[in-house]
């Protein structure tokens, strides 16, 4: 959580953003306050009225030119209302975009140890309902704040200008307003942030479910999940009641106290009245104008939990935004000419932010166009290893080259065009398999789109019920494990990079699949460095050459057959890795390659 700041301090960092519309927000302002200010002025209509022309001998047709004034003073007071509104919406609601689009490029660029760390629910409700609620605020409540103020303002000194002496009645209440509204903000932020976190959390559970939902079904979970989410829920209607009732103690204060003052000022009213120290027109006047100032006084509660609102949300937002990103590009990048693919591990160790120390001393060559098999227990690190390349960790120690240039000194952009990833937990997004496999391809043609999905053998995608154009649903899930390997796999081909790094990208694929992948590999990407996790012995046995992986060291390298003879420890990791699963859709690859034929031809 970020160190607690005062109000004016988290507002201040909003004026960047808000500048370039100041002169519609001032507009704004001047509409409402000018609205206000006719409010006022209907009561002084009200007082000449009553004091020269209801008295005896006054003038009949006066009353209906003060009904005239008091309704052409309506009308502008609406007016002016509605000219607010088209000053300040459009401006708040484009302040609201850019603020949302530059949080969003900010979490594009971010690490991922930093999403490692962060809740899903917790950036979306800091993207989504925090950026609205300040939309909110900076179009009405912030504005409305200060109209308030000033109409609070204003409208005393008016009464004190019809009578001190009821001023003061009034002015009286004012004192532990204050008091208690410098007690209200505290006790309030305290629960909006808790309320606004614990929204966060609850969007996190949310989506973590739906995407989780097969597993929760397949293992008779749903109901856990129920009381789990259920109790998130109930605790984050304990906070909302808190919070509603400390914003209901707070308007009983100002609603009752001035209502208090305006009872004892009716009786010194009426016996100066009576004393001739005070006109009836200035008493109904007097009461007239401290309804109108009750009004923006019993609102103040609302508008005062809209701004702690505001700054919590504002509080949330900076906290992501102030987050450095410590994976950048260099201010000066190398630009590689003709890359060759020369992958190396110079002594190259990582560690966690905690210290806890992962890869250590990995000193690894592989040769351009080679196929090296990354092999190890659970828990060795081999993952993380893969991720040092496209630099989505950097190393704490040595460094990690390609054709002898420290990738910390490439462009990322460019970097990760030259080195492509497919991970063993695929991601795909909602969106066409076409979209899936060309997202990072330098050449998005069909031509390309169909030889990546040959080397994937994803002859599946040309027989879904739109072809390649078939929307594939939030992270692939309406295709099997498989299929969204294989999509993966073919995106990660069509980026036709230098230097292709796959985490065990084919461990839902059946062995006669795998062998097909990787020739196909082989033949179309025959200059491309592969360095590959291998989680079954039929992996390591296609690969050129095989490094081991021991306690976050690589302890041997050689070929598959090599290590077999002369490692004990290899021959114990080999033993321990799975023969490899049965894909189901693989058995149909046969009939699909068929379709996939025919629809090259129709498209032809």
């Amino acid at each position: 959580m970020s160190k607690q700041t005062s109000f004016f301090t988290s507002v201040g960092r909003l004026y960047p953003h808000v500048r370039p519309i100041l002169p519609r927000l001032f507009m704004g302002l001047v509409c409402a306050l000018l609205a206000s200010i006719v409010a006022l002025a209907i009561p002084q209509v009200l007082r000449v009225l009553i004091n020269d022309s209801l008295r005896p001998g006054g003038a009949p047709d006066a009353v209906w030119a003060a009904a005239v004034v008091i309704l052409l003073l309506g009308i502008a007071e609406a007016g002016l209302v509605a000219l607010r509104r088209q000053f300040v919406i459009n401006p708040a609601t484009t302040v609201e975009t850019k603020m949302r689009v530059s949080l969003y490029g900010h979490l594009q660029d971010l690490t991922v140890s930093f999403h490692d760390r962060w809740g899903s629910g917790q950036l979306l409700s800091r993207s989504m309902s925090d950026l609205a609620f300040l939309r909110r605020w900076m179009a009405f409540g912030a504005i409305m704040l200060v109209v308030t103020t000033l109409t609070v303002a204003i409208g005393v000194v008016v009464m004190f200008s019809m009578s001190w002496q009821l001023a003061l009645i009034f002015l009286a209440a004012a004192v532990p307003i204050m008091v208690y509204s410098f007690r209200f903000r505290r006790r309030f932020s305290r629960v909006a942030r808790l309320s606004q976190d614990q929204a966060g959390d609850l969007a996190t559970t949310v989506e973590e479910s739906v995407h989780g939902i097969r597993v929760l079904k397949a293992f008779g979970r749903s109901r856990e999940a129920l009381e789990n989410f259920n109790g998130q829920a109930e605790g984050l209607r304990q906070t909302e009641i808190t919070k509603a009732k400390q914003q209901a103690s707070f308007t009983l204060v100002v609603t009752l106290l001035p209502e208090l003052a305006l009872g004892v000022g009716l009786v010194v009213g009426i016996m100066l009245a009576a004393g001739g120290q005070l006109s009836i027109g200035s008493l109904v006047a007097f009461f007239a104008t401290a309804a109108v100032v009750a009004a923006p006084v019993e609102f103040s509660g609302m508008l005062l939990s809209m701004a702690l609102t505001a700054k919590t949300a504002l509080d949330r937002h900076f906290e992501v935004m102030d987050t450095a990103n410590t994976i950048t590009s260099p201010d000066h990048p190398k630009r590689p000419g003709a890359v060759r693919g020369a992958l190396s591990f110079n002594g190259a160790g990582f560690a966690f932010d905690d210290g806890d120390r992962l890869l250590e001393d990995i000193t690894l060559d592989i040769r351009p166009g080679e196929t090296m098999a990354l092999v190890g227990i659970t828990g060795s690190g081999k993952s993380a290893l893969l991720q040092l390349v496209p630099r989505l960790y950097d190393v704490t120690e040595g460094s990690v080259t390609i054709d002898g240039t420290d990738v910390r000194n490439f462009a990322l952009d460019e970097l990760r065009t030259v080195a492509a990833v497919a991970f063993e937990d695929t991601t795909l997004f909602s969106s066409s398999v076409r979209d899936n496999v060309l997202l990072g391809a330098p050449d998005p043609s069909d031509a390309a789109l169909d030889e990546a999905l040959d080397v994937a053998q994803a002859h599946f995608a040309y027989s879904l019920p739109d072809g390649v154009d078939t929307l594939i649903g939030e992270e692939g899930l309406s295709l099997s494990g498989g299929q969204r390997q294989r999509i993966a796999l073919a995106r990660a081909i069509a980026a036709k990079p230098r230097v292709l790094v796959l985490d065990d990208p084919l461990s839902a694929l059946d062995v006669n699949t795998e062998e097909l992948v990787e020739a196909r590999l082989r033949e179309v990407l025959r200059d491309t460095t592969t360095l590959i996790v291998a989680h079954r012995p039929s992996t390591a046995a296609l690969a050129d050459r095989v490094a081991l992986l021991q306690s976050g060291r690589i302890t041997a390298v050689g070929t598959h057959t090599e290590l077999l003879a002369g490692n004990d420890h290899y021959r114990y990791v080999i033993a321990s890795l799975e023969t490899g699963p049965k894909d189901l859709d693989s058995d149909l690859d046969t009939e699909l390659h068929e379709l996939e034929v025919d629809a090259k031809e129709a498209r032809r």
